[in-house]
C-alpha cells in the first residue's frame, strides 16, 4: 500500500471521507438550510468511525461556516447567504406599493425554484409536496388568514427545497421570513377585498402540483410565475 493510499484509508483519511460526504450534501441541498445533521452518535455508527474523528468532520463544517453547533443540541446547516445579506423595509408589510414589489420578487423566485423542482425533486420529496399540498387544501376551509398564509408559503418553501439549489433556497428562507408580513398583507387585503379564497389561487396551486408530480418543468414554472402575477394583479384592485 503506498503512503497516499494509507492516508485515504486510515483515521484521518476516514474523517476526511465523511467532511467531504456531508460537505457535498450541504452543497447540492440534500442536506437544505436549517437541516439537523445526525447526531455524533449516529454519525459513528453509522460510518464506523469514533466519536472523536465525527467531532473533527463536524468541526471543519462549522469552522468553514456551513453548520452551526452548540453544545447539547443538535448541529444545523447553516443559512449560506444569512450573514451576507441585509434584506431591509421589513416594516413596510402594511405598505401597498411595497407589497406589489414583493409580490413581483416572488413570481421570479417560485417560478425558478418550480423549474428546478420539477427535474431534481425525489420521489420522497415529490411525495411530501403531495402531502403538504392535500393538508393546504384542506386548511383553506375555516381557517383564519394568518394560517392560509402560512400553509401557502409551507407549500412554496417545500418546492424550494425540493429545487436542489442552494442559493434558491437560502435566499427563499430569508426572503420569506423578512417580508412575511408584507405577504400576510396581501392575503389580507385580497381576502377582505373578495370574501373568500380566491378560485383562480386554488387552481394554481393545483396546477403547480400537477406539473411537479409529472415533472414538467415548464409547466411548473409558468403556472408558478403565474399563480403569483394573478394574486398581484388582485392586489392592484384592493
Amino acid at each position: 500500500m503506498t503512503e497516499s493510499n494509507h492516508e485515504t484509508t486510515g483515521a484521518g483519511g476516514r474523517s476526511e471521507t465523511l467532511y467531504r460526504h456531508l460537505r457535498e450534501q450541504i452543497v447540492s441541498a440534500a442536506l437544505p438550510p436549517g437541516a439537523r445533521l445526525p447526531s455524533e452518535r449516529a454519525l459513528a455508527r453509522e460510518q464506523g468511525l469514533s466519536r472523536e474523528m465525527v467531532r473533527g468532520a463536524l468541526s471543519r463544517l462549522e469552522a468553514g461556516g456551513l453548520i452551526t453547533s452548540a453544545q447539547g443540541r443538535a448541529s444545523r446547516v447553516r443559512n449560506l447567504l444569512e450573514p451576507h445579506l441585509q434584506l431591509p423595509l421589513e416594516g413596510l408589510g402594511d405598505d401597498l406599493d411595497f407589497q406589489l414589489q414583493v409580490m413581483e420578487v416572488r413570481a421570479l423566485l417560485e417560478g425558478e425554484c418550480a423549474w428546478y423542482a420539477a427535474q431534481r425533486a425525489s420521489d420522497a420529496q415529490l411525495d411530501a409536496l403531495a402531502e403538504e399540498y392535500a393538508r393546504m387544501h384542506a386548511r383553506e376551509q375555516g381557517e383564519t388568514t394568518l394560517s392560509k398564509a402560512r400553509a401557502d408559503l409551507r407549500f412554496h418553501m417545500l418546492i424550494a427545497e425540493s429545487s436542489h439549489n442552494l442559493l434558491l433556497i437560502s435566499f427563499s428562507q430569508l426572503f420569506y421570513a423578512r417580508y412575511f408580513n408584507a405577504i400576510y398583507g396581501v392575503l389580507s387585503r385580497t381576502l377582505k377585498k373578495f370574501g373568500r379564497y380566491p378560485e383562480g389561487i386554488r387552481s394554481h396551486h393545483a396546477g403547480i402540483h400537477r406539473a411537479l408530480q409529472a415533472r414538467d418543468a415548464e409547466t411548473a414554472r409558468r403556472i408558478a410565475r403565474e399563480h403569483i402575477l394573478y394574486t398581484r394583479a388582485l392586489l392592484e384592485e384592493c
